[in-house]
């Protein structure tokens, strides 16, 4: 059979994507082979969040192309639904498919492979209201699975043009959930990770429960699946109850994954945002009361239109008052089509640049300055990978990345670590027991 062969630019809901439609070729006894080596099918699950993530998405399209010119390129994804004609005028790309029909691409895929056929599959975005059903069925390679329940955003922050790439909020089926938990469970895979556009509103869109709370509980009880992450959450989408339950889950990761954005109250107001500093710090708050040693790590972006040196200290201010445990920080990027596009006071490259810098040395002094806190501690590590000859790295349930030498295969296994040095990007540790 044909080889096939993928990459993925963007967020945890593009890589569950990803291995969903490697799955689906899979079925057909497609064999999935690494993006450098020469395939007969290559799939770019592209991003459209900054411009730069559309430049990378062409770029790596252009570079599946040069990897062998009579492929079949296949590109999906936020880009694809934005942009469709202009990804078709790049010579070479022969089948187009936006955040709809994904589930077709088998079909679509063999239309121009075996037929040679140009295939557009975009669909209006914003009429449909109904999760497309798209099962990950065991990657055995990786020890974490990432589980999509939700789909779409309705938010429409000023800077974003996400919710224009994949619709409204669309829930999937607390059943069809389940028996996917269930699948990947007997597949072997120890932690689920949650993922959706906008995972706090699962459930919205359905006329009465359930909600994000009913599903985790109902995971938590799947024998096998000893960890459930969230992948990312807005501050507003969490109250007290919601806490109070999942602290009391022994498989429920200490770990939450909250975007800030923004330090400055009025910056927040700009970027659409629901919530104040205050409001933020007051959830954070509630979260450390039930969950002591819990990880916060969030999203900033700095550059915003009219961020001001002052507002950029408040920001700075804000973070060390939280002490995320690590920081996602992005330069603003006016993308076209978004209220921020067309804002007055774009800050210049130079400036976003120098901001950019004294946050990221920010983020490594919070990660290692956490990791600190559990030096001498001994945490249940789930080991994911070998990087050296017998060293392997995992992390804790509360994200910290911890490596350890063993003469045993530590591949998907969760074992009680001491940990003993802190490093630059990782706590070394020894193992002790199972």
């Amino acid at each position: 059979m044909p080889k096939v062969a993928f990459y993925t630019l963007g967020c945890k809901v593009n890589q569950a994507e990803t291995e969903a439609m490697m799955e689906l070729f899979r079925e057909k006894n497609y064999n999935i082979v690494d993006f450098d080596e020469i395939a007969d099918i290559y799939v770019i699950n592209t991003c459209a969040v900054t411009n730069e993530s559309e430049r990378k998405s062409r770029q790596i399209i252009r570079r599946a192309i040069r990897n062998n010119p009579l492929a079949v390129i296949a590109v999906v994804g936020c880009y694809s639904q934005l942009a469709a004609e202009e990804i078709m005028k790049i010579q070479g790309v022969d089948v187009v498919i936006g955040t709809r029909d994904r589930k077709k691409i088998v079909e679509l895929v063999e239309k121009a492979l075996f037929d040679n056929e140009k295939v557009v599959r975009v669909s209006n975005i914003m009429e449909v209201r109904s999760f497309e059903e798209i099962a990950f069925r065991g990657y055995r390679q990786k020890t974490r699975a990432f589980l999509k329940i939700q789909e779409g955003c309705n938010l429409f922050c000023s800077y974003c043009i996400i919710p224009y790439a994949r619709g409204p909020i669309r829930s999937r089926k607390m059943e069809s959930i389940i028996k996917e938990a269930q699948e990947l469970a007997k597949d072997g895979f120890k932690e689920v990770v949650l993922t959706g556009i906008h995972l706090g509103l699962y459930g919205e869109d359905f006329k009465k429960d359930p909600n994000l709370l009913d599903v985790v509980k109902e995971i938590s009880k799947i024998p096998g699946i000893e960890r459930i992450r969230l992948s990312s959450i807005e501050i507003f989408e969490i109250d007290r109850d919601f806490i109070l339950e999942v602290s009391k889950l022994k498989n429920f990761c200490r770990h939450f994954h909250i975007p800030l954005q923004s330090g400055s109250n009025e910056i927040l107001r700009k970027m659409n945002r629901r919530y104040t500093t205050e409001e933020f710090l007051n959830k954070i708050e509630i979260i450390r009361t039930y969950m002591p040693d819990v990880a916060i790590t969030t999203d900033v972006i700095t550059g915003f239109p009219g961020e001001k040196d002052e507002n950029f200290k408040e920001t700075l201010e804000f973070i060390k008052k939280v002490g995320f445990s690590k920081l996602h920080v992005f330069k603003f990027s006016p993308k076209k089509g978004t209220p921020a596009y067309e804002m007055k006071e774009q800050i210049p490259e130079r400036i976003k640049e120098e901001r950019s810098k004294i946050l990221i040395d920010l983020s490594h002094q919070l990660e290692k300055d956490f990791r600190e806190k559990f030096k001498g501690k001994i945490l249940r590590v789930l080991f994911e990978e070998e990087t050296k000859e017998n060293l392997y790295e995992g992390f804790t349930d509360n994200y910290i990345r911890v490596a350890a030498f063993s003469g045993e295969n530590l591949h998907n296994k969760i074992y009680s670590v001491l940990l003993k040095e802190n490093g630059k990007e990782f706590i070394f540790g020894e193992v002790i027991s199972r």
